[in-house]
């Protein structure tokens, strides 16, 4: 498949682009849709969008060129060329977060309140922008002979990006599951942390072109870092919780 979707005076549009931008759409209205059910202004979502989006991004990219700086300290004209590639996950949920919470502190509402709502639809939008890297033909796993493997370059591989998108989609259809369940804010946001990184850890595990620490894959080391910080939040916010 091509991974152009269409020209407009000259200039390409991917189809990756497009896929993001349809899960950042979906996550704002499913995000909107949970905000109006805890009371909140109408537009907050949209606000929190238009500011903590364009961090986010700007994560996913400089997370991939520090882990890569031995060659973009060589070309460092090439850190702003994204069209290339070089957009890394973690980044841009480690900026959302940072712009989140600032942003919750300028409005004067509670940060676990809104990573609660706005957690299903973080994992929305990356089960539907790993269908990018399909069209891209990259992220995708080591040979196999599985049936369900796909051909690139006239190999089977492992389709990485369907595992880890299918376990995307049931996180998310869970958390909203789970919302009526859960027994203090932020556990919501907090278990959208954990099931992400416990199901990254195995599935980076497959893949071919990921960057590396020593002998385990960055990603790897960095979904160990957010389980265990995440069980650590959640013992203190349970703990604090028991105390009101």
């Amino acid at each position: 498949m091509d991974p152009i979707a269409f020209r407009i005076l000259g200039i390409e549009v991917g189809w990756y682009g497009i896929l993001i931008g349809l899960g950042m759409l979906l996550a704002v209205l499913v995000a909107t849709a949970r905000a109006k059910k805890e009371n909140l202004p109408d537009d907050i979502i949209i606000d929190l969008a238009i500011i903590a989006v364009p961090i986010a991004v700007i994560g996913t990219r400089l997370y991939y060129v520090a882990f890569n700086w031995d060659y973009y300290g060589q070309f460092p004209r090439e850190i702003l060329n994204i069209r290339q590639g070089g957009l890394a996950i973690h980044g841009g949920i480690i900026g959302g977060v940072l712009a989140g919470y600032f942003f919750c502190r300028y409005k004067k509402i509670r940060f676990w309140q809104l990573a609660d709502i706005v957690a299903p639809s973080i994992i929305l939008g990356q089960a539907i922008g790993r269908w990018g890297n399909y069209i891209n033909q990259e992220a995708y796993g080591r040979p196999t002979d599985l049936p369900w493997g796909i051909m690139i370059n006239g190999v089977k591989v492992h389709p990485t990006f369907l595992y880890e998108s299918i376990w995307n989609f049931i996180v998310f259809f869970f958390l909203l599951y789970y919302t009526k369940k859960k027994k203090f804010e932020g556990e919501i946001f907090l278990l959208y942390l954990i099931l992400y990184s416990f199901a990254r850890f195995f599935i980076e595990g497959l893949r071919t072109d990921s960057l590396m620490i020593g002998p385990l894959r960055t990603a790897q080391v960095i979904s160990l870092a957010i389980i265990l910080g995440a069980l650590v939040m959640r013992k203190y916010l349970l703990g604090r919780k028991s105390y009101l």
